[in-house]
């Protein structure tokens, strides 16, 4: 109920004022702009990864990744494997392929890269969605199990990158990161 009623009930059959007619069109037009730029900017924005995604059997793509771990493990001046938190430092030849897995909770295996070195990078995951970001360069993709998503990276400064999960995965997702570090 109100203090002053308006005489004609029905408002969707009162003439738009010209104030109000001008900013609807403004904003219809501003709409279409922004969703033509969008598709416009995929093309000359160069900000889009250009990634290839092939379907893969979850389980065989787990065997893929550790064959990669075993083969191209770090190790120290001793002989020992190299590790961070039980994790292993992989180490693969420059310009060659990386494999990375999601799973609950982690992003397996750590990765060593050199420098101004192009690598193909195979990411999928093992049981859910996850996301593969990379910080602070803000890489996002989102990982699907049943998909090996492809994509080339090269590093071009040193030092260490986190990767984490901006999926929702499950109730340790807070916990779910990767490194990868960066070396001359």
């Amino acid at each position: 109920m109100s203090i002053n009623p308006p005489s004609n009930r029905l408002w969707w059959k009162e003439p738009i004022h010209g104030i109000e007619l001008t900013w609807i069109i403004v904003a219809f037009l501003w709409g279409l702009f922004m969703f033509f730029f969008m598709i416009a900017w995929h093309f000359i924005g160069n900000q889009n990864l250009s990634t290839e995604t092939y379907r893969i059997n979850p389980d065989q793509f787990v065997e893929k990744v550790e064959a990669f771990a075993d083969e191209f493990q770090l190790l120290d001046a001793s002989g020992e494997p190299v590790d961070i938190g039980g994790i292993p430092v992989v180490s693969p030849p420059a310009g060659g392929d990386v494999y990375m897995l999601g799973r609950l909770w982690e992003w397996w295996p750590a990765l060593e890269l050199k420098k101004d070195q192009s690598y193909r990078f195979h990411l999928s995951s093992a049981d859910w969605q996850h996301g593969f970001s990379l910080q602070p360069v803000n890489i996002n993709i989102s990982v699907h199990p049943g998909y090996e998503h492809i994509l080339t990276l090269t590093p071009t400064e040193t030092g260490e990158y986190g990767v984490v999960c901006n999926e929702y995965c499950g109730i340790g997702h807070h916990m779910m990161t990767g490194i990868i570090r960066v070396v001359d």
